[in-house]
């Protein structure tokens, strides 16, 4: 068995915080300082190397020399983070303007530090800039709807779409928008469509400090979580993995002016 836990004895002054971080209890406290726990199984978060305040612990999984030196902990306050949050909006008009490769890199750099379900990660990114296969995919998604409209009524509103495209251009699957971020995972990963959401949350709220805008692409999720071939084909998806989320990304056409509300809070305390 490898050992993944390594602990400079000169450092360590036996606190045990690490061993209260720990969320799995890999760690244990006993009078040497902290060790392993042999049944227990460690997910590799990082918590205990980040939370010790001697550098005492190093862990194989993320070690220490990889994690960056927090000074003091940035705290926004509590007017700028309410209005940041509420300020991102579902960007549905761009301009024709194509954003940066690195600036779609900031955005999933941003977007694989996200909490996941048990650390466990595992999303991939598709970046799609190229303006002939996102009018492609387009088309694609609009044949599936076309497809589900004559079997059920419950798809209603998919002829009115596809009527409109035909008649109008009117591209409501992904809004003419520059660039398409796709996530994909393994079909074997149970959390993958948890753990997009998580990232792609905080990729969207990460875009408009680059000037950006972004929209969850949900019509085209549809026909992607539906597995329609036609339209993994054109993007080269491999049979044991799937798209787990999609969203647009591009600069915004049009400036909002007011923060829009919501329903009203509904809460209940149990004390």
């Amino acid at each position: 068995m490898v050992k993944l836990i390594k602990i400079n004895k000169e450092k360590c002054t036996k606190c045990g915080i690490c061993t209260k971080v720990c969320p799995t209890k890999f760690l244990h406290m006993d009078e040497n300082g902290p060790r392993e726990v042999v049944e227990k199984v460690c997910i590799g978060c990082g918590q205990c190397t980040a939370v010790c305040p001697n550098s005492a612990i190093d862990n194989m999984k993320t070690p220490l020399k990889d994690q960056a030196k927090l000074e003091k902990f940035p705290v926004i306050n509590e007017l700028a983070a309410e209005k940041f949050l509420r300020s991102r909006r579902s960007i549905r008009c761009y301009k024709d303007i194509p954003v940066e490769k690195e600036k779609l890199i900031k955005l999933v750099n941003i977007a694989r530090l996200a909490p996941t379900a048990s650390n466990s990660q595992g999303i991939s990114y598709i970046i799609i800039k190229n303006k002939e296969l996102l009018r492609k995919l387009t088309d694609t998604v609009m044949e599936w709807m076309e497809e589900q409209a004559t079997k059920s009524s419950g798809y209603w509103s998919f002829s009115a779409h596809v009527k409109d495209y035909k008649e109008n251009r009117n591209d409501v699957i992904l809004r003419d928008a520059p660039s398409l971020i796709l996530g994909t995972a393994s079909k074997d990963l149970k959390n993958g469509r948890q753990n997009t959401i998580s990232q792609f949350t905080y990729m969207e709220l990460f875009a408009t400090s680059l000037g950006l805008g972004s929209c969850w692409a949900g019509l085209f999720e549809m026909c992607a979580f539906a597995e329609y071939a036609p339209l993994l084909d054109l993007i080269n998806i491999p049979q044991d993995t799937i798209i787990t989320g999609a969203v647009m990304v591009g600069y915004p056409k049009y400036k909002f002016q007011r923060l829009v509300n919501r329903n009203p809070l509904e809460v209940n305390f149990i004390e």
